[in-house]
């Protein structure tokens, strides 16, 4: 069973055209996104807005939260 909606994987493929171009940008700080990784993070976020089949975010570990 695939991990990835074909959704997510559009998402992703849209994302990183974008990046090649040079259109993409992050959200808030309306910067242009030049990393690979942070193309694909903005692809699967936005599918994950829309309800597709994308696996949850990894959350910090306490340790980290602790400020250890």
């Amino acid at each position: 069973m695939p991990r990835y909606s074909k959704l997510a994987s559009e998402k992703v493929e849209r994302a990183m055209r974008e990046r090649k171009q040079g259109t993409l940008v992050s959200g808030r700080s309306h910067k242009k996104v030049k990393s690979r990784a942070q193309a694909v993070a903005i692809g699967l976020s936005e599918a994950r807005r829309e309800g597709a089949k994308v696996p949850p975010m990894k959350t910090r570990s306490s340790r980290e939260s602790r400020g250890w």
